[in-house]
């Protein structure tokens, strides 16, 4: 071995100088950069891992989100399916009662123009009467004024 260490010019005092030396910069090192630095990592790790959990619990939520829209759509379709059903049947109802009226006024104006026809053929024929017994009297006193005159002749 003492070969060894004179082949290679080994010190030992500077060997245990230079343990000593690693042993402190090996401390330093420790306190000032190992220690902080695993510290910011364990805090960087929660951090990426709380990130991720939130990101899966997003993706949850979205995924019920779109569950939800889906449903929505689904009820709204409906709701509107319904909504247009009952909106023809109460025009369907609305045009009947339209109708209806319609037919009940023109009943009732045909029967009021029936009524005024009637009226107006009865003041017609009595106007007529009236014209008729008039025209009868004047011919009666032109025929009684004819024979007035033919006797006194």
């Amino acid at each position: 071995m003492q070969e060894f260490i004179g082949t290679f010019h080994i010190d030992w005092k500077l060997m245990i100088a230079q343990l000593i030396n690693f042993g402190v910069v090996f401390l330093v090192f420790y306190f000032l950069a190992a220690k902080p630095l695993r510290k910011l990592m364990e805090e960087r790790g929660n951090t990426i891992s709380k990130g991720l959990d939130d990101a899966k619990e997003s993706n949850e939520l979205l995924q019920k989100a779109a569950e939800e829209y889906k449903q929505n759509t689904i009820k709204l379709r409906q709701v509107a399916i319904d909504s247009q059903k009952e909106l023809t049947k109460e025009l369907d109802q609305l045009r009947a009662k339209n109708l209806d009226k319609i037919k009940a006024d023109n009943n009732e104006w045909a029967k009021k123009r029936a009524e005024q026809m009637e009226n107006d053929k009865k003041a017609l024929i009595e106007s007529a009467k009236s014209e008729l017994v008039s025209l009868a009297m004047l011919a009666a006193k032109k025929i009684m004024a004819e024979e007035n005159t033919s006797k006194n002749k």
